[in-house]
């Protein structure tokens, strides 16, 4: 009977979702070993950050004129990582894409974990770590003024409303299904799964409050992607440094940010989609869709390249020039070309049907979109920094074992965390892909 097929079909989907976070697809040791390799790696980023501490900044590359490097490269990178997860889940709810499903949880969770991550960062660029909280603009008795004029300061207010948004819309969609979990469990897990819930009990009224809430999130989330990444690119474009001071700089960062944050999402589902079992779900036509995402959001990032190049070469002003030609052909003349080749040209790869569809390819594709989103991040902070306005002054910049073993210190922390999340949650949504099985079956 077809209703007692649509019933089956219910039930392996909780089933098999179900599994993903209770090992019965996955060995034991095989997550916990990855976890713990990461917390190895970040550990060792650790030690060093000590000796960073006791030392001062004078063990970094950091030095004048070029005054921001690694720290704030990577500061950016993340937080762009962080902005796509959620946006382009939410933007696609919004749209109706019954597609985002299967990619909707690793993305939130990628948001979550990112904005971890880039928080660090200012607090390591400050040296004296202790007083970070100097960053928190907040009325004190310091006799400190702070300027709320400034892009600084807008970065603290956008990025910590951003942070709050997003994890009231990942933990909203969690809502139904820690209810799900609750139901199937036994002793700690269903006391734990018990309060997650908040008592849902899936009665009707409670679905129309849940789609009207998830709904105004996700428009409130879309808007805070474009403010936040805007407000960061300002940073920037505020100051009047050649290669800074340009107004293309907001659209120009925030498609860029979710052009990163959708080569992350493909690196990390194209694993986990192995390691949590989740094949059935996560299918190849769903990379397929973010692929084809990709390929316009790098058509977008090279039209801008065209554009700040023309606008450069043509531009009246000699010391924008000289920036543009130092970053073409000067000391840091591989930092430029490598995100041409990685940003503009790899993706042009996605093109043909038969890469798109290929994991491995997709995979490789995604590693070197990323390579190519940080290369372009510091070569827009350090060549305009190395190459300002002074000839007397210009300098160079070369990172230290410091600021490389803290920099890839930071992806085992991302990971870390990742795993840690996602390995503790339904790895797909539950509820949205049950609704999305009942309206298969209408059509």
């Amino acid at each position: 009977m077809p209703g007692q097929s649509l019933t089956v079909e219910l039930h392996r989907v909780t089933d098999d979702i179900f599994r993903t976070f209770t090992w019965s697809r996955v060995g034991w040791f095989a997550y916990w070993g990855s976890v713990g390799l990461c917390g190895y790696g970040w550990s060792i980023a650790g030690l060093l950050w000590i000796q960073q501490i006791y030392s001062g900044l004078q063990v970094t590359g950091l030095n004048h004129p070029v005054m921001w490097g690694f720290y704030i490269t990577a500061f950016v990178f993340w937080i762009g990582v962080a902005h796509s997860g959620t946006f382009v889940s939410a933007i696609l709810y919004l749209f109706h894409a019954r597609w985002r499903t299967s990619i909707a949880r690793a993305a939130e969770t990628m948001t979550i974990v990112a904005v971890m991550t880039a928080a660090i960062f200012p607090v390591l660029h400050l040296g004296r770590a202790w007083r970070f909280y100097w960053l928190i603009p907040y009325p004190n008795e310091r006799g400190l003024w702070v300027n709320f004029s400034s892009p600084l300061i807008w970065d603290a207010f956008a990025v910590a409303t951003y942070f709050v948004a997003s994890v009231l819309f990942w933990y909203l969609s969690l809502v139904p299904d820690f209810a799900v979990v609750r139901d199937r469990s036994g002793g700690r897990q269903r006391a734990i799964f018990r309060r997650l819930a908040l008592g849902w009990s899936g009665t009707a009224g409670e679905w129309r409050g849940f789609r009207r809430a998830y709904g105004i999130l996700a428009a409130i989330v879309t808007a805070l992607v474009v403010s936040v990444h805007s407000i960061v690119s300002w940073d920037f474009a505020a100051a009047i440094v050649p290669g800074w001071h340009s107004t293309i700089f907001a659209p120009y960062f925030v498609a860029g940010a979710i052009l990163s944050g959708l080569a992350m999402v493909l690196t990390l589902v194209i694993p986990a989609r192995f390691l949590l079992g989740a094949q059935d779900y996560v299918t190849v036509d769903h990379l397929e869709n973010v692929g084809k995402l990709i390929i316009v959001m790098s058509l977008i990032l090279t039209y801008s390249y065209v554009m700040e190049a023309i606008f450069s070469v043509r531009d009246d002003r000699p010391f924008t020039r000289s920036t543009f030609l130092f970053r073409v052909t000067g000391d840091f003349w591989p930092l430029f070309w490598t995100t041409i080749a990685c940003v503009s040209l790899v993706p042009l790869s996605l093109f043909r049907r038969r890469v798109r569809r290929s994991l491995t390819a997709l995979f490789c594709i995604s590693l070197l979109i990323n390579v190519g989103m940080w290369c372009e991040r510091l070569m827009t902070i350090v060549t305009s920094l190395a190459h300002d306005f002074d000839p007397s002054v210009w300098g160079t910049y070369r990172p230290s074992v410091f600021e490389w073993t803290i920099v890839g210190g930071s992806i085992s922390w991302f990971l870390f965390w990742y795993l840690l999340l996602i390995g503790h949650i339904p790895a797909v949504p539950i509820a949205e892909t049950k609704q999305n099985l009942l309206e298969s079956h209408r059509g």
